[in-house]
């Protein structure tokens, strides 16, 4: 399944005044990338892939929209699934900001060494 293109522009529209955002075709989506970290992602399989603090994790899903992220058949803590259909921009939005201010405390990421 490809990525909500209408998700992935009200990401944009979002995110638009954060300095140091890319943006990535990664894990069937597309994320929005903050000085090489991942904050958020359009995903493939529809709503957000939301990377949080892993502290954080309880507490959002406790939210019935959000959900910890399952790869290769293990719960994530950190990395969130959330559904955002019906979801008002400033919801979005404050989703988003769970990304961007964990995407804020890493360092940068040092670009790849090619083999």
């Amino acid at each position: 399944m490809a990525y909500d293109v209408e998700v992935a522009d009200r990401l944009r529209e979002i995110l638009t005044p954060e300095p140091g955002i890319t943006e990535k075709k990664m894990f069937g989506g597309l994320a929005f990338l903050i000085d090489g970290h991942m904050a958020v992602n359009a995903s493939g399989r529809g709503g957000l892939m939301l990377r949080v603090d892993p502290a954080d994790t309880d507490a959002l899903v406790a939210d019935p929209r959000a959900s910890r992220f399952v790869m290769r058949g293990r719960e994530l803590d950190g990395w969130l699934h959330v559904d955002v259909t019906e979801t008002s921009d400033d919801e979005l939005a404050r989703w988003v900001e769970h990304g961007v201010r964990f995407a804020r405390s890493l360092p940068p990421d040092r670009p790849r060494r090619s083999a």
